[in-house]
């Protein structure tokens, strides 16, 4: 069920974003003309800046905490592979 909800929403960002491959024109982008990557239409909360600033400050801070996970992870595994014990 999982990964047919994952199938369903990665075909939905493909067809809303890129170009269909029989209408690509060498040369040109596979985007879709003005369409901005991670914007969906899909913000049940309300959560989404308005403003330009403020969109580009929430999309460096996701960027920051995702970088962060990827330290925190890489450093759990170097743990892992100098003390040779699981750390879970």
């Amino acid at each position: 069920t999982l990964l047919g909800a994952i199938m369903f929403s990665e075909l939905h960002r493909a067809r809303t974003g890129w170009t269909d491959p029989d209408d690509f024109v060498p040369g040109a982008g596979r985007l879709q003309q003005g369409y901005e990557p991670g914007t969906l239409g899909f913000d049940p909360l309300g959560m989404k800046p308005k403003g330009a600033a403020e969109l580009l400050a929430m999309q460096n801070k996701e960027l920051n905490n995702g970088r962060l996970a990827m330290l925190a992870i890489a450093g759990m595994t170097a743990q892992e592979l100098v003390t040779g014990t699981q750390a879970f």
